[in-house]
């Protein structure tokens, strides 16, 4: 089976992209001829070559890239929704993408942008060709939303009744047309339910965290490539430094142990809306370190060197970060929204604070964990049992089982 999985854009360091990428590598590890199909953007930038793809007579370019093959299609910015990416020309291109390399599945990933739509109209259309003679192939098509609730308080108003417009006419056609619906988390496949989707459908698929990238990376010494004091214990998050992640936050915490010589917050990530903050913070405060974004190499040792995670995110589907640190045996401290607080289990795998805003329950959960050394190491233990479940190995083997009885 030739596996085709489509996200808006490729990223590094962001959460569902990399999701995406790691579908692609866990495939090609279990045999499947898999690609990656994205348009010409990476982080929000054209690729450097992307005239290339704009001159294809087929609408599209293979390259190898982040070691697997991406297959590069037109698209655009869009002025709305916001942070979006759409395709251009989707149906053509996808058409000549099966006729070329033979593509039999495609695993489309996101809400909230035309990728999931137009893959249902040429999945529709590929029914209706196979039921009328005109095709011999039958196309697989799989919808991974990653899905957010429209809260009115993480978004505003217009954008919130855009998403509810959005899933009140989109997703009743993708339920309707998709052969597998792939959740996060059990949370997740509650949530699609409820929107309407077929029970039978859905699939658990939380992310992965990728072994065999543990097993080959993580030896630098992020203490001298950071400047980071050898004797104290590090709580890190790494993230991408936006609102939706709360980073600032973690300011807010390491102000109110600033006194505490034995301890010190680590924040790595790609700058967003919130980097001026913690780069103001870092000159400012003794036991608070922004670091920017860093490699795969660096993050592994950083999660390996670390004492704790700590995630204040005010959204959530399930926080594939947090998953590589339970994978190193660290305890996380969460603010427990949306996915995460069936992840990390309460008092077993880290500690549960009540949302993004409780500044003093975080203060309190890092006291507990640095003045604690024996629980630490306990929650951090059956933080490893439980994300050793959730291997990409594990995930993808299942994936295919059910790919394969379609």
């Amino acid at each position: 089976m030739k596996i085709a999985v489509l996200m808006y854009q490729t990223s590094l360091t962001k959460g569902q992209e990399l999701v995406a990428l790691r579908m692609v590598k866990g495939l090609r590890k279990q045999r499947k001829d898999a690609f990656l199909l994205s348009t010409l953007f990476h982080d929000g930038k054209r690729v450097p070559w992307y005239e290339q793809v704009l001159k294809s007579v087929r609408g599209y370019v293979v390259k190898e890239e982040f070691g697997v093959p991406v297959i590069r299609m037109d698209g655009y910015i869009s002025s709305w929704p916001p942070r979006r990416i759409m395709l251009r020309d989707a149906q053509s291109t996808f058409r000549y993408i099966v006729e070329d390399l033979g593509v039999e599945c495609f695993i489309v990933h996101s809400t909230l942008w035309n990728g999931p739509e137009e893959l249902t109209r040429f999945k529709l259309w590929s029914d209706m060709m196979l039921k009328e003679g005109l095709s011999d192939r039958r196309l697989i098509a799989c919808f991974m939303p990653h899905y957010q609730p429209p809260s009115p308080i993480h978004y505003p108003p217009i954008e919130r009744l855009y998403r509810e417009a959005w899933n009140s006419t989109v997703f009743p056609i993708i339920f309707k047309t998709a052969d597998l619906i792939l959740c996060t988390t059990p949370v997740e496949i509650d949530q699609m339910i409820e929107l309407g989707a077929d029970a039978n459908k859905c699939l658990l698929y939380p992310g992965g965290v990728d072994e065999e990238a543990f097993n080959n990376l993580g030896k630098v010494d992020v203490y001298s490539r950071f400047n980071i004091p050898n004797d104290v214990k590090m709580i890190t998050f790494i993230g991408t430094v936006e609102k939706r992640k709360n980073p600032a936050a973690i300011v807010k915490i390491a102000n109110n142990l600033r006194n505490r010589k034995d301890v010190i917050f680590i924040v790595a990530g790609s700058p967003s809306d919130q980097a001026d903050i913690l780069i103001k913070a870092t000159r400012v405060l003794p036991n608070f370190r922004y670091i920017g974004e860093i490699s795969e190499d660096e993050k592994i040792s950083l999660i390996r060197a670390s004492y704790a995670n700590i995630i204040m995110s005010r959204m959530e589907a399930l926080g594939l970060t947090q998953l590589e640190f339970m994978y190193a045996g660290k305890p996380v401290i969460t603010s427990a929204i949306g996915g995460q607080r069936w992840l990390i289990r309460n008092e077993i795998d880290g500690i549960h604070v009540n949302g993004p805003e409780d500044i003093e329950g975080a203060t309190k959960a890092v006291l507990r964990l640095i003045d604690n050394e024996e629980l630490a190491s306990d929650m951090g233990k059956n933080a490893a049992k439980r994300a050793a479940e959730f291997t990409l190995s594990r995930i993808t083997e299942n994936l295919i089982k059910r790919l394969e009885s379609l």
